[in-house]
């Protein structure tokens, strides 16, 4: 079994494209934890009443604290942390792992529209996403009807869009992370530890933790981008549907990347592949 970890703040309908396609194209058994972060319009007993795991949270908290959460609940030896606001492909999971395993790496994430691998593709696909979300969200808002509509007239055949990319690229990977999807292995973990909760952009922390020891220890390999796997992600649409976000409730506890990191250590270990 996987573990797929994901946490919420609101956004039902999100939320409803999120399963219904978790539940249509993951390959492995799996469980869904739900950490929810005080949700009030009835996100948190959707999952309740779909079988999910919920975690019910009285106040919202910061990316790294509720994937700790997660980890905490999950029974997976492969664990997935995934955004709420993502369209996963025909069997995203099997082929990540079969890459993972492929090739020794126990941190990787799908290709998405935020790295493609190289900065002309991501670039491309960008502004191809802007054109079309920009004009739908303005005039018909963040509806479930309106959210499946863009991702139509984006990829059009969406199993068919996947399926040249996996035979296009096949296994390849190149060093990066996609932080809308991160699978790590329980080696993984054992070796890394748990996500730095003073961090908000932990996916960047992670890829920068990994470097480093791979470059200075050498047992464990940098995250990776499966080039051939893709993940849909709505990108910052979940940030602008509520009014007045709430603030995280350990915010006073964060430190920016920065404060964390030297310039001299970003510039040494951030991912080349990346378009920071």
């Amino acid at each position: 079994m996987i573990s797929i970890i994901t946490a919420v703040h609101n956004g039902l309908a999100f939320n409803k494209i999120y399963l219904e396609c978790i539940r249509k194209y993951t390959h492995h058994p799996y469980e869904v934890i739900i950490i929810d972060n005080a949700s009030t319009d009835g996100t948190r007993e959707y999952f309740q009443s779909e079988g999910c795991t919920v975690i019910a949270n009285s106040l919202n908290y910061s990316y790294p604290y509720t994937q700790n959460q997660g980890i905490r609940a999950a029974k997976g030896e492969y664990l997935f942390f995934l955004n709420n606001d993502i369209v996963v492909s025909p069997s995203w999971d099997k082929h990540l792992i079969e890459i993972a395993r492929e090739q020794g790496i126990d941190i990787i994430s799908a290709a998405g529209i935020e790295n493609m691998g190289n900065s002309r593709e991501t670039k491309a696909l960008s502004r191809k996403w802007k054109k079309v979300k920009n004009p739908l969200m303005f005039l018909f808002g963040f509806g479930e009807r309106n959210l499946r509509l863009m991702h139509r007239l984006m990829y059009g055949d969406w199993e068919g869009y996947c399926e040249k990319r996996l035979q296009a690229f096949g296994h390849r990977t190149v060093e990066g992370i996609v932080g809308n999807n991160v699978m790590m292995t329980r080696r993984a973990l054992s070796i890394m530890g748990d996500w730095d909760e003073r961090i908000q952009g932990a996916d960047w922390d992670l890829f920068i933790r990994t470097k480093k020891r791979s470059v200075e220890t050498g047992d464990i390999k940098p995250c990776h981008i499966a080039l051939g796997v893709f993940i849909h992600h709505y990108i910052r649409m979940t940030v602008k549907y509520a009014v007045k976000p709430t603030p995280f409730a350990d915010l006073d506890n964060m430190v920016e990347l920065r404060d964390k990191w030297t310039p001299e250590e970003i510039d040494r270990f951030h991912p080349d592949a990346a378009v920071l």
